[in-house]
């Protein structure tokens, strides 16, 4: 395996593993996410499909695009634990949804008894950092692994 199928597949892997445990923390810990954790999400679903064209195509161009996805969640995780340590306001409208196919009635009883998921508490935490810490701390590691598969030769 050449050293860009290497960095690409650890690249891409590390978003998918960072997505998969953000859904474990929602899904079998119970940790609804907020407005600002959804927005994490995003960048890495697009580094995975990214690194999966990369490998599939040989084209280390993508990698520019990976980086650029990881350093875009890297963002969103640095502004999220400035509004969560208040640093900076966040957005006035930090909720969480999921109401899939409901009746009219479902649906305003299930928004009533919502509780309000907000940008600026810490549902968890290790070592004094929250999970929007960790995210921007990994996908800068991340990045830089992109950059590093973008410039290989060989």
């Amino acid at each position: 395996m050449t050293k860009f199928r290497t960095l690409t597949l650890i690249a891409a892997g590390g978003s998918l593993a960072l997505l998969l445990g953000a859904f474990a923390f929602q899904h079998i810990g119970g940790l609804a996410p907020c407005k600002l954790c959804l927005w994490q999400r995003w960048p890495h679903a697009a580094a995975i499909a990214i690194g999966a064209l990369a490998l599939a195509l040989g084209n280390r161009l993508l990698a520019w695009l990976g980086a650029l996805a990881a350093l875009a969640t890297a963002g969103i995780g640095i502004f999220h634990t400035g509004v969560e340590r208040g640093w900076w306001e966040g957005p006035s409208t930090c909720t969480s949804s999921g109401m899939g196919n409901l009746s009219a009635d479902e649906l305003f009883d299930k928004i009533m008894n919502a509780p309000l998921i907000r940008c600026d508490e810490v549902a968890w935490s290790m070592l004094g950092l929250s999970m929007a810490s960790w995210n921007a701390i990994i996908a800068l590691v991340l990045a830089a692994i992109w950059v590093k598969a973008a410039l290989t030769q060989d």
